[in-house]
């Protein structure tokens, strides 16, 4: 399933900017968050957010098998 995802644009406290899907309870509001795109799999947001952020992380919620930490 394609699904949007975006990239919180605040680092996290492990210094990591984290990937989200479009339905995440932890996605951050519209002010701190960029759009990547319609992907098939987190592996492929993840990517296209590292484009624009480092180190890039899957949210442990959403994204889990992109989550490194």
């Amino acid at each position: 399933m394609i699904l949007r995802y975006y990239v919180n644009t605040k680092r996290q406290s492990t210094g990591d900017y984290e990937v989200h899907t479009e339905s995440c309870p932890w996605l951050p509001g519209v002010d701190s968050r960029l759009y990547l795109g319609m992907f098939y799999d987190c592996h492929a947001a993840v990517q296209e957010a590292a484009r624009h952020v480092k180190p890039v992380n899957g949210c442990y919620h959403c994204c889990n098998p992109c989550h490194t930490q």
